[in-house]
This record gives structure tokens, C-alpha cells and sequence, in this order.
């Protein structure tokens, strides 16, 4: 049985790696395309001035908020584990999202994902990014002011090593330390707690990912 398990921790480990070198080179194609296409930008600024005010002109709702983009309940699972059943619409969308749980676990989003590298955010960051980067495979740790320091802390250096999450504090959720993954969220006792890990290892580009594989850099950053 621990062989098992260890040969699937190491198959997990393994695939997340690959994914990482992946996006590492995607990153340098990209740099590359970025000067070249640098001019091509400088033209362009003429007729996106032009574009820009028509779509502020025409684009009058998209600034309003929404929440259809989120519906139905959550379902708690044997293990702690709740699921959204539902519809978790996945657009790209400029306006405000209202989504139907905090912290949010899918939805329309913004097109800027947050980079979830491991990344440790130590003031609240926006839902619709975060949102973004669960459809990217990454679990979010989140907690409010009745956390203990310590919790945060060592919640912190397990972020800081794994690919693929992020965290932030929510002070308006329920409860002082959740862990959410697209469709999926559960309330843990503390950073000790063994259900950290445990959804750590399911979640992090687990089933549930949209778009497994998906850049977790080059977005947005505090």
C-alpha cells in the first residue's frame, strides 16, 4: 500500500516537473516573440487607440457585475472534501464576477490568470485571477485573522515549494484556514493538519483541472 502510494506521490511529482520544463521553454519562445513583435506593437498603438475607445463606448456592460457564471451548491464528501455541483462556466470576462461561495472554487474569470508558482501573497488579490488559476490546475491556500501566525507561516513554506499553488489571505471566508481547487474546497484545522497534504496531492493539476498543464507564470503579481 505505501508503495503504492509513494510510486503515485513520485508519478505526480515526476509529471509536474515535466509540465514546469515545459513552460520554462514556452517562456523563452515567448521572449523571443516578444522582440520580435515589438514593433509590430508600436504600430499598432494608432488603430488600438482607435479600437479602444469604441470598445469603451460599446462595452458598457461588461463593467457591471454578474454572477451567472457560478450556480448551484457544494456537496461534502466522506473526507471533508466539498464538490460544486453545478455549472462552473469558464469565459473570459472584463466585467466585476459575483460568484455564489468565498473563496470562489470556478467560474467566468479574468483573462489574467495570478501566478501560482508557489506563490505567497500577503494582502487579498483579486477572485477573478485567483479563479483563473485554479482552471490552471493550482490549489489556493486561503485564511482570515483567526489563523495563527504559525499556521501561516508554515502554510507558507509548503506554498513556496509547490508548483502550482498559491495563497492569500480572504478575511470574509468562513472559516480561518480553506483550501480551494477548481470545484472542490475544504476547511482545515491547521497547517499540521494531515488533510493539507492530502489535497495538496489529489488537487495540484489533479482531475479536476480544466487546463492541466497551463502557465502558472508571466501573470499577475502583487
Amino acid at each position: 500500500m505505501g508503495s503504492a502510494k509513494n510510486s503515485s506521490n513520485a508519478s505526480r511529482k515526476a509529471r509536474i516537473e515535466e509540465m514546469r520544463r515545459a513552460e520554462q521553454s514556452r517562456e523563452r519562445r515567448n521572449r523571443i516573440l516578444a522582440i520580435t513583435a515589438s514593433a509590430v506593437v508600436v504600430a499598432g498603438l494608432v488603430v488600438g487607440g482607435v479600437v479602444l475607445v469604441k470598445s469603451q463606448s460599446d462595452s458598457g456592460k461588461d463593467t457591471a457585475s454578474d454572477s451567472k457564471g457560478a450556480s448551484g451548491h457544494f456537496v461534502t464528501g466522506a473526507d471533508g472534501v466539498k464538490t460544486w455541483k453545478g455549472t462552473l462556466s469558464r469565459n473570459h470576462v472584463t466585467k466585476t464576477v459575483k460568484y455564489p461561495m468565498e473563496p470562489p472554487v470556478g467560474g467566468d474569470h479574468n483573462q489574467v490568470w495570478m501566478n501560482c508558482n508557489g506563490d505567497v501573497y500577503t494582502k487579498a488579490i483579486n477572485n477573478m485571477n485567483a479563479v483563473h488559476s485554479l482552471e490552471h490546475g493550482a490549489v489556493w491556500v486561503t485564511y482570515n485573522s483567526k489563523a495563527s501566525d504559525a499556521d501561516v507561516k508554515a502554510l507558507a513554506a509548503k506554498v513556496k515549494k509547490t508548483p502550482y499553488t498559491l495563497m492569500s489571505p480572504v478575511e470574509d471566508q468562513k472559516d480561518p484556514i480553506m483550501l480551494s481547487a477548481w470545484g472542490k474546497q475544504r476547511t482545515v484545522t491547521g497547517a499540521s493538519d494531515p488533510n493539507v497534504d492530502k489535497f495538496f496531492s489529489e488537487f495540484v493539476q489533479g482531475k479536476q483541472t480544466p487546463e492541466p498543464g497551463a502557465a502558472c507564470t508571466n501573470g499577475l503579481s502583487q
